[in-house]
């Protein structure tokens, strides 16, 4: 997204334990802010980097959060209880410098998932497995995942894993990027 819309930038993997933070959280909004800042963070203090972008999402359907599936056996399982309810998909970004958050916000899209029969998770996750496997959810919008859906609310790019227009703006009013 972020080449895309013309921000240069490097990848770094973050070093964070995502296990004890989530143990903290039960609301998705926050979870997915304090991981979004906590990957910022992480590559801050350890980076030369004048600013850090982290971000991450969370998926939760009937109150209950999910991670990336481990396995093709927990897609399926997760799929399965996906089917025929909305799934609420909470993404946040966060800016750092210097080893400090200078900002952060989060959005949340509604997705109201078809029901799935067997049949059809089979099919999709033989298209589609492992690439989705790196997913919270399961599925990549812009690919054979949007067919899980009856509707979507909310801002197309916090589904993709980023609300990108509220973090371009951030980018702007820092002079990171050219207003």
């Amino acid at each position: 997204m972020l080449r895309a819309a013309g921000v240069e930038h490097d990848v770094a993997k973050p070093g964070i334990d995502e296990a004890s933070v989530k143990a903290r959280h039960s609301d998705p909004a926050k979870l997915a802010t304090e991981l979004a800042g906590a990957k910022a963070l992480s590559i801050s203090r350890a980076s030369s980097a004048a600013w850090v972008i982290g971000s991450d999402s969370v998926v939760s359907v009937d109150g209950r959060m999910f991670d990336k599936p481990a396995d093709r056996v927990e897609a399926t399982a997760h799929l399965r209880a996906f089917s025929g309810k909305p799934m609420r998909l909470t993404s946040a970004v966060a800016l750092a410098r210097s080893g400090a958050i200078d900002w952060s916000h989060a959005e949340t899209a509604t997705l109201l998932v078809r029901p799935l029969s067997s049949e059809f998770i089979e099919c999709y996750l033989d298209a589609e497995w492992p690439e989705v496997g790196y997913t919270v959810g399961g599925f990549r919008l812009e690919g054979r995942g949007v067919q899980l859906f009856d509707s979507i609310e909310g801002d197309h790019f916090t589904v993709l894993g980023m609300p990108l227009l509220p973090l371009l703006g951030a980018l702007r009013d820092r002079g990171i990027i050219h207003g």
